[in-house]
Order: structure tokens, then sequence, then C-alpha cells
């Protein structure tokens, strides 16, 4: 496990408190952010802001598997993320892992391997990683199999998603896609598509299933939301059963009914760097300036987080501080975080240090241990190691 930091006072930079930016300094001890008179380090040139949480991200796949043809053990693509995310300021966060009738990597039992791999692997951890299950309707058969692992590795995110009319379309009109997701899958196009009939067989089973599995999450604490929704009318629907998160609306019309509803609203952070979807649904940037988003989740690539925060400043869509909350404050409230988000006395230590003039990430301290450091402050952190020791001589 990291070490973690002395008693420490940054000075010189540029902070996010209380919704503004400020030329403050900030203490932290014993993994927490404190006050007093302490040995101090300065970061003048750098902003300091609250440590970022993602609420989905399955860049995750790209290390457990860099090829198709080519897979790695679950724990070796764990660290390897682990290093990513801390690299990208990243400080709490959810891999979305499929639980799904597609099988191979996206079927119960390679997820099951990724909690078993994640439950060995948490205790040297630097980054506060979790698992978010993207559970497919169609998956009735898998009741009693998905509540007894979500207790039994106390998954705490599970977002319900529906991809039969994909896989549909890709079977009438894309066979060459469907051969390689057959094939991802460990089985023949004629085996997967008689698994995706089998799916649709469960139509009638599927709204007394999600009921029976939100029911559950409630008895456990878990939160629950939809992903992908399509339209109002099928996310009014997950909402009326308690999944009142809604990932990646594809259309404008699901956004708002959420916010009407009172349901937070999660876009891609990849979206808002690139201008807009790469599978061409709506623009997240249509949806900010609309105010029908409340946060922003790495999907696919991590250093869009603090990219896209920059961009909305930039833009002039919204001032730093606010565009900053998008990545922090706000998944921390939605996922019931009161010990992160914030840069406030009493709070987790859970920080990034990023060059102003660059705008890189040279530091991430996640309660309180240093995950991640380079660059020029990675020399002023040395420097204020050697001053007590050069002060005793």
């Amino acid at each position: 496990m990291p070490t973690a930091l002395p008693a420490l006072r940054f000075t010189g930079a540029t902070i996010l408190r209380d919704g503004e930016m400020q030329s403050r300094s900030l203490a932290i001890a014993d993994g927490r952010i404190t006050r007093g008179p302490l040995p101090e380090v300065d970061l003048g040139g750098y902003l300091i802001l609250p440590g970022i949480i993602d609420l989905h991200g399955d860049a995750f796949e790209r290390h457990t598997a860099p090829r198709p043809s080519a897979p790695f053990p679950p724990e070796v693509g764990l660290r390897a993320t682990d290093r990513e995310a801390a690299a990208n300021g990243i400080t709490t966060a959810w891999l979305a892992q499929s639980w799904s009738w597609e099988g191979g990597k996206r079927g119960p039992d390679y997820a099951l391997a990724m909690m078993r791999a994640l439950e060995d692997y948490r205790p040297q951890a630097l980054t506060d990683l979790r698992l978010q299950i993207r559970c497919e309707t169609h998956t009735v058969d898998t009741a009693d199999r998905l509540l007894e692992a979500v207790a039994r590795y106390g998954i705490d995110y599970v977002v319900f998603n529906n991809h039969l009319d994909q896989a549909d379309y890709m079977a009438a009109h894309r066979p060459d896609e469907m051969l390689g997701w057959a094939k991802s899958a460990g089985r023949s196009v004629h085996e997967h598509l008689a698994v995706i009939r089998k799916a649709h067989e469960q139509k009638t089973q599927v709204p007394r299933y999600l009921c029976r599995l939100a029911d559950r999450f409630d008895e456990l604490g878990v939160i629950y939301g939809s992903h992908d929704d399509p339209d109002g009318e099928t996310r009014e629907t997950y909402s009326m059963i308690g999944a009142k998160i809604c990932e990646f609306p594809t259309s404008r019309s699901a956004a708002a009914l959420s916010r009407a509803v009172g349901d937070p609203v999660l876009m891609g952070a990849p979206n808002m760097v690139r201008g807009g979807s790469q599978s061409g649904n709506i623009a997240a940037e249509d949806l900010i300036r609309m105010g029908l988003c409340d946060a922003l989740v790495s999907d696919y690539y991590y250093p869009a987080l603090h990219l896209a925060a920059f961009r909305l400043a930039d833009l002039g869509i919204m001032p730093l501080p606010q565009a900053w909350a998008m990545i922090s404050e706000t998944p921390a409230r939605i996922l019931r975080l009161p010990d992160r988000g914030h840069l406030t006395p009493g709070r987790r230590a859970d920080l990034v240090i990023v060059n102003e003039e660059t705008r890189a990430i040279e530091a991430t301290i996640c309660g309180g241990r240093i995950t991640h450091l380079a660059g020029e402050a990675a020399h002023r952190f040395a420097w204020a190691g050697m001053s007590p020791m050069m002060a005793a001589e």
C-alpha cells in the first residue's frame, strides 16, 4: 500500500475552494485536509483542484484485452488502469463492467472474475477503484446470481441498458461486425444469433425482473440508473422503478425528462472534448448549454475528464470552478460520497495539482497518498523533503 504523505502545507498555488479560485494555502495531514503551520511545498504556478471522481469508465478494457485475441489477466489490467487513472487526476473511479447475454468479457462469468480480481487488488490500489455493473435488461435467468454477486462484493452502482435493437440492426445490416462480435464472445455467428433470439424471448419477463432487482438494490443501498436512454418515455419508466441516474441519454427528450423529475444526467467527457458523440448521438456540449447535463464521466478515455473541464471554461460556457464541479463535487453528491469533492478541512485529501501554464496534471494525491508525481512538481516535492535534512546539517 502506498505510504501516506507527512503533514504538509502547499503554498503559492491557486486553489479551488468554496466555488471560486483563491490564492491561499492548503494543508493536509493523516489523509485529510486540515489547518495549521506545517512544512511547506511551494506550488507557485500551479492549480490545486479537488480529485476527479469518475462515475463511468470502460478504458480498463484495453488493459485487460489490448487486442481481442490477446487477453491479459484481470489483475494485470487493474494495475495498469489504476496507474492511468492516477496520472489523469482521478482519485475515485467506477469501472463499467457489463453483465450481459453478449458473453465473453461482457458476460456474467467475466464480471465475477473482475469482482474477485478487484477485491484482491484493492489493498494495493492507488486509486479508490470500484465496479459499476452495466446490467443488460434481458438477462432474466441470471437474477439470483447477479443479486448474490452484488451483495457478496459490495457493488454500489448498477445501470440498466438494452442493446438488443443494436444487435438486431447489426445482424441485418453489418454482418462483418456481427462476425467480430460473435468471435469476441467465443461463438460462431449462428450461435450468437441464437443467444440474441433467446434474449428477445425474455421480453415479457423483463419488467418484473427489473422491479425485483430494484427492490433488492434498495435494501442493499445500491444506487442505480439507466444507460443510453433513447427517449423520454424510456427514461420515465426507469425513473419510476427507482433507477434515478440517467447515463448517456441519446436524445434531448430523455435528458429533459430526467431533469424534469430531478434525476441527474451524465454525459461522456470525450464527447465534450471532441465536439460531439463518436456514435452520432446528441452532443454533450448541447445538453450542457441547455442546462440538461449534471456531470461528465470518462467513458472510454481518462484524459478527457480534465480536458473537458478546461474546454468548458475556454468556450465561456461556465467558469472553471463550475466546470470542475462536473467532475468532482457533483459526482460525489450523486454517488453519496460526502467526504470528497471539496477542498475543505476534514474531508479526504483527494486533490489534483495542475501546471497552470501547460494544464498538465503533475501530481495526484488520493487519501493523503501520492499516486502520481511528475514534472516540475516532482522537483518541488523532492526539495521540500530535503529541506529539513539540510537544515539539520
